[in-house]
């Protein structure tokens, strides 16, 4: 600096304090305006309501890939939905939850497999009984069966057929072994279940008594279902609750993205892990 404040015949600190005084040149591209992203956020929060920032951002990030855009960051889409009051209400459980420390997800598909079930209520009081299969690396739902009665040791063997052949296509046993986790439910527990479930080639796992955060996946699934696909969705009865299940567990495992899998949608997952 020495020299070059002598050759312009200034003083050095003279020289410094101009330097000081220059704005920082702007790295990056400019943002989108805030009224376009705005509009694109209401869009999906008309389809989703139930969707939070993070998942929001998600999608956008989804949308703009598509495009060949830059996505927004993370951070400003919740800066922009708070101050445009999008972001939905907090919420905290009540009550003393059971502590859990074992470990349900695996590093790579088709080796655990988790089922459970749940009830969806509908407007004329009657109930449809789902369960359902996923897989506890990709989070994928690979089947499901529903009805207005009670979920059978037969419904369960029908569940463990329709996995297999969404993953393998029709055959008569697993070509590796797949653990079977579940909880202690009379369907599944069931010898004759169990049998079927050794003669397909699964192992079968189920979890402590009184301890349902030992299937925390499938714990996850039922909230989802609830929160984001029964609670937004007419129910007025049975056969309509039926007929949209098969729509809800396709955007699922298409478009619902998950904080573990780097808020990808299973299908997103399991084909980013295919690419070599």
């Amino acid at each position: 600096m020495k020299a070059v404040s002598g050759t312009l015949g200034v003083a050095r600190s003279n020289l410094a304090e101009q330097i000081k005084a220059r704005p920082a040149a702007k790295v990056g591209r400019r943002p989108l305006p805030e009224e376009t992203l705005v509009a694109d956020i209401k869009k999906i929060i008309a389809g989703l309501p139930s969707y939070g920032y993070r998942r929001i951002w998600a999608i956008l990030r989804r949308q703009a890939q598509e495009s060949g855009q830059s996505a927004p960051n993370h951070k400003r889409v919740f800066r922009v939905m708070k101050a445009h009051g999008l972001l939905l209400e907090p919420h905290c459980g009540a009550g003393e939850e059971r502590r859990h420390d074992g470990k349900v997800a695996m590093d790579a598909s088709n080796l655990r497999w988790c089922s459970d079930g749940f009830e969806i209520g509908c407007d004329n009081g009657e109930k449809v009984r789902v369960a359902f299969a996923l897989d506890c690396c990709d989070r994928e739902a690979l089947g499901y069966v529903a009805t207005t009665e009670g979920i059978k040791g037969e419904d369960v063997c029908d569940l463990m057929v329709a996995s297999i052949e969404h993953r393998f296509g029709s055959i008569d046993r697993l070509p590796q072994v797949i653990e079977w986790l579940s909880d202690n439910g009379s369907c599944y527990s069931a010898k004759p279940t169990r049998k079927f479930a050794k003669d397909l080639g699964f192992e079968p796992r189920t979890t402590p008594v009184r301890s349902p955060q030992s299937n925390g996946m499938a714990e996850a699934f039922v909230r989802t279902m609830k929160r984001d696909y029964v609670r937004v969705s007419p129910r007025p009865d049975a056969p309509t609750v039926i007929r949209q299940l098969p729509e809800w567990i396709e955007h699922y495992n298409t478009v619902h993205p998950h904080k573990a899998l780097g808020y990808r949608s299973p299908r997103e997952f399991i084909a980013m892990r295919q690419t070599p």
